[in-house]
């Protein structure tokens, strides 16, 4: 072989062997970067190139696939009572991705999980179509109907949960949209109008927005005084002036009326809601203190459920703002899982349960490739703490603010509240209630209300009016699955 061609031979070679190794990059390292890239169509294609696997609430799919008759997109995801359950669900979209528990197990959905190889086998050797898996929820149907109509029109959320297990039980935010609405690749107008929606009807409020928790957070504020040994039980009169000033102010801290608060025991200043009580303890324990106790709740954290919760804050401060966050306002901001945790634990004799919405994952066969356990998150508060919690809740159903709760021949425990709202109380208040029901079995179910607005007094009885009915029909729907 003469010279030249010798070169040309050794060039070649090279080209090929350069073509060798980008081709291997690609396919082995490149390829799991090519494959999650928002503009390879190839991957969105084989999405929907069969029927999604199916989430299931007490057996019953709530979820579906129906034949686009399409080239591309040959089946598109289509949802039962789809406003009702999109704050579980989020949506599938051939067009704008998804959301939410479709997001999150897309892959045993789309039957892609390393975890169904044997069953994708199976298919390919028998010529079947690949299959998804389906993913069980921990969802009560007959709680998330009571929490959605019981919200109805108006604008708020409903988080339940099994203080027991940390199952969450109910999940409802309002208003809402119908995932069906943007499944397929023709509803980029339905998409913008939801987009574009000033009362944010894809906005999950249930998990993913905050507000001040009004005095819903007294329930805190009483335990970390109880927990810091201030007060050593909650039938001591505690000392509590009226008029009371903020810290390093001259303000007075006003309360809701002429309440019976001067140096009120914490039973009743929890029974009728003497902000002017649960201020001066926030200000007596001092901000690090109740920065501690909160976080033992689950504040300032996130909460993967397996949807990541926004973080409820409870803030570092000066002492007049630390004051008004013990009876939640300034700038005490929570979530109303966060809320319902809180009522959890101390039905849970002050355990509190990791939350979870995500029961089994399962294989087209129906075998469970996946089952999860509850988990303990913290112990917030002692046995003892939150024995004499219950005891003062359940005086504020029998016979203070959350009257509204009350369930017959049941135990039940609440708190109400009515947040302020907007730039010098200017909103309409945010409307609140937590609360817990229990039986011979322990506490089944807590549940936290809010509604945005109300045209009520600004009191606790908007709480009590507006948000204890419907905390109280979830609880109600809960028992009855007990029996």
């Amino acid at each position: 072989m003469n010279k030249p061609v010798r070169r040309i031979a050794v060039f070649c070679g090279l080209l090929v062997l350069a073509l060798m190794i980008r081709d291997n990059w690609i396919q082995f390292v490149k390829a799991g970067e090519l494959k999650a890239d928002k503009n390879n169509r190839r991957v969105t294609i084989a999405r929907y190139g069969q029927p999604r696997g199916d989430i299931i609430v007490d057996g019953q799919k709530i979820t579906g696939s129906v034949e686009t008759g399409g080239i591309d997109y040959k089946f598109k995801r289509t949802y039962v009572n789809g406003a009702m359950w999109a704050p579980v669900t989020g949506y599938s979209s051939q067009v704008f991705g998804s959301s939410q528990l479709e997001s999150l197990e897309d892959k045993v959905l789309t039957g892609d999980d390393d975890r169904l190889f044997f069953n994708r086998t199976v298919d390919m050797i028998t010529g079947k179509g690949k299959k998804g898996g389906d993913v069980i929820t921990t969802l009560n149907a007959k709680a998330q109907e009571a929490a959605f109509k019981g919200l109805g029109d108006k604008q708020g959320a409903v988080a339940a949960l099994d203080p027991r297990t940390g199952k969450i039980l109910a999940l409802a935010s309002t208003p809402s949209y119908d995932p069906s609405t943007i499944a397929g690749a023709l509803d980029g107008k339905a998409w913008k109008n939801l987009d574009s929606d000033k009362a944010k009807p894809m906005l999950n409020r249930a998990l993913r927005q905050t507000y001040p928790p009004g005095s819903t957070f007294k329930v805190v504020t009483a335990a970390a005084a109880l927990e810091n040994n201030l007060y050593k039980d909650v039938d001591s009169k505690t000392d509590s002036p009226l008029p009371w000033t903020l810290p390093d102010t001259r303000i007075e801290l006003k309360n809701e009326g002429p309440l019976p608060c001067k140096d009120a025991t914490l039973r009743e200043a929890l029974r009728v809601s003497c902000n002017s009580v649960f201020g001066k303890i926030s200000a007596d324990l001092g901000n690090k203190k109740m920065i501690d106790q909160a976080n033992k709740f689950g504040f300032n954290k996130t909460v993967d459920t397996p949807v990541r919760t926004a973080a409820s804050v409870y803030p570092k401060d000066n002492r007049p703002q630390n004051a008004m966050a013990g009876i939640g306002q300034a700038s005490n901001r929570a979530t109303p899982l966060q809320m319902a945790m809180i009522a959890a634990a101390v039905a849970n004799n002050g355990k509190l349960m990791e939350p979870y919405m995500v029961d089994k994952l399962r294989a087209p066969n129906l075998n469970v490739i996946e089952h999860h356990q509850p988990k303990e998150m913290s112990q917030p508060i002692s046995a003892d703490t939150a024995r004499q919690l219950q005891s003062i809740m359940e005086t504020v159903v029998e016979k203070g603010t959350g009257t509204n709760a009350q369930i017959p021949n049941v135990k039940v425990g609440g708190k109400t509240g009515t947040a302020q709202n907007g730039v010098n109380n200017s909103g309409n208040p945010y409307a609140w209630f937590i609360s817990y029901a229990k039986t011979d079995n322990g506490s089944p179910v807590a549940v936290a209300v809010v509604i945005e607005g109300s045209d009520t007094d600004r009191d606790d009885v908007a709480g009590g009016r507006l948000a204890a009915p419907i905390a109280k029909s979830v609880m109600e729907a809960v028992l009855k699955t007990e029996k």
